[in-house]
């Protein structure tokens, strides 16, 4: 291997959740100089995987794997954004099936490192043979993998999983400093997820434990700087070197906002308006739904709501079924309810947006702090309730919704307050001091460097 150049290949699942994390990773390795990557994705997702690369795609090339027919798989689907949620376990089938492009391609390419994801642990036994160094890269918190992803999690002598009731306290040896010891019912039953197997495949839970059992480092989307105590957690418990990337913040958006949304919303006095939107792939129930619209208009301010819906259902009709009787008529004119996408950083950083209501997704929160926005965390699955405790809790960022613990229920009178709470003078919580610690370059770019050269500095021990 010669000193000044170094082959990395990556390999996220098919879910655009995991692909976007990577992307930004393989764009901060070849930034710094001496790096090259290979992206392995399914072939109908390289068009759009490239467009993510940008200004990187010289130095990264996007390597297509042909997905083998898996029954009950839709024709065609190569990410989850095309599959209901079975779909999605399929996929993972699917992904198995790769495994002898992946050997051939590992095998021609002779890369110095592997960068993995949770649902592929076999691909350490294809690269220990050929001497390349295998890290996996969680794009998750590091309070999510500490909660739920350590060897804690299996009980007993037989090592059996936990049940939901477990699940509602924290695992041995939890860090003392956080705010995060128990969980509630609802978010416990959630987590459940993790540890069910589906279709005779190994859950979650195993695949990412077996993955990191048998990987050379742990690679984490975060700093110690926000997460310290729960990254010390994870190297005490795995016994693994863990590198960590900083936190990925957004460049500034492109172009100008669309102008329909841009006369609407200059139409308002600054930082009035509260702005909703729940990420591509998290979705409201039409009564949760119906709450939080019912919330937002009682709070008496200009709102403007994003929802989405699972592919295939008939948006329009479920667009009817969250909406309150009358809603449109009350709201006309400093109220909108849209679905599909929308240029949501050009929306958050308008004059006149002042609240972000969200759901606790990772690049959601940094969007809107580095817009200078409040907070409202309404998290609706998995490592979305973990990252709002994280920053509402140990970071003093944002409000939650105060939610029903036996069932997560939250009423239009629990929104409201989240965003009266919010938007309160002088109710910043410590959202500048994060807010300037995401937007100072200079620790930013320590924050690569230092990733950069402890990640050149472990693949050529």
């Amino acid at each position: 291997m010669a000193v000044d150049s170094m082959h990395v290949v990556m390999f996220p699942f098919l879910a655009f959740g995991h692909i976007s994390p990577f992307v930004q990773l393989a764009r901060k390795l070849v930034a710094a100089g001496g790096v090259r990557v290979t992206l392995l994705s399914a072939e109908a997702n390289v068009p759009r995987v490239e467009a993510m690369l940008g200004p990187a795609a010289g130095a990264v090339a996007v390597a297509p794997l042909r997905l083998q027919r898996v029954p009950g798989l839709p024709e065609g689907a190569e990410s989850t954004a095309e599959v209901s949620a079975d779909g999605a376990e399929l996929l993972k089938v699917a992904v198995d099936g790769t495994r002898p492009q992946v050997a051939a391609l590992l095998a021609e390419l002779r890369p110095d490192a592997l960068l993995f994801d949770f649902a592929t642990p076999w691909v350490t036994e294809l690269a220990a043979p050929l001497g390349i160094k295998a890290l996996q890269f969680s794009v998750f918190s590091a309070v999510s993998g500490a909660y739920l992803m350590n060897p804690a999690r299996r009980l007993g002598a037989g090592g059996q999983l936990p049940t939901a009731d477990d699940l509602t306290s924290a695992p041995a040896g939890f860090p003392p400093s956080s705010n995060i010891a128990t969980v509630p019912a609802y978010q416990a039953a959630d987590f459940s997820y993790v540890f069910t197997s589906f279709h005779g495949e190994p859950c979650v839970y195993d695949r990412v434990l077996a993955g990191v059992k048998a990987s050379d480092a742990l690679v984490i989307k975060t700093c110690f700087e926000m997460e310290g105590p729960y990254i010390n957690y994870l190297t005490a418990q795995h016994g693994k070197p863990v590198l960590v990337t900083g936190p990925v913040v957004p460049e500034p958006p492109q172009g100008e906002l669309e102008e329909r949304w841009a006369k609407w919303l200059s139409s308002f006095p600054d930082n009035a308006v509260v702005f909703a939107s729940f990420g591509s792939e998290t979705f409201l129930p039409a009564a949760a739904a119906t709450e939080l619209l019912l919330g937002l208009e009682s709070t008496n301010r200009p709102f403007f709501v994003v929802l989405n819906f699972p592919k295939g259902t008939d948006t329009k009709a479920e667009l009817a079924k969250g909406t309150p009787p009358g809603f449109a008529e009350r709201t006309k004119g400093r109220g909108v309810v849209h679905t599909g996408w929308v240029q949501q950083q050009h929306i958050l950083r308008h004059r006149s947006v002042g609240c972000f209501v969200n759901h606790a997704g990772l690049s959601s929160v940094v969007e809107g702090l580095v817009a200078g926005c409040r907070l409202v965390l309404l998290p609706m699955k998995g490592d979305q309730y973990l990252n709002a405790a994280l920053f509402a809790r140990d970071l003093r960022v944002g409000a939650e919704v105060a939610r029903r613990d036996s069932d997560g229920w939250f009423g239009r009178g629990d929104v409201s307050d989240a965003v009266d709470t919010a938007m309160a003078d002088g109710w910043e919580g410590q959202g500048i001091k994060w807010r300037d610690f995401l937007m100072d370059d200079a620790v930013q770019k320590r924050l690569a460097d230092d990733f950069v050269t402890d990640f050149k500095k472990f693949v050529r021990a």
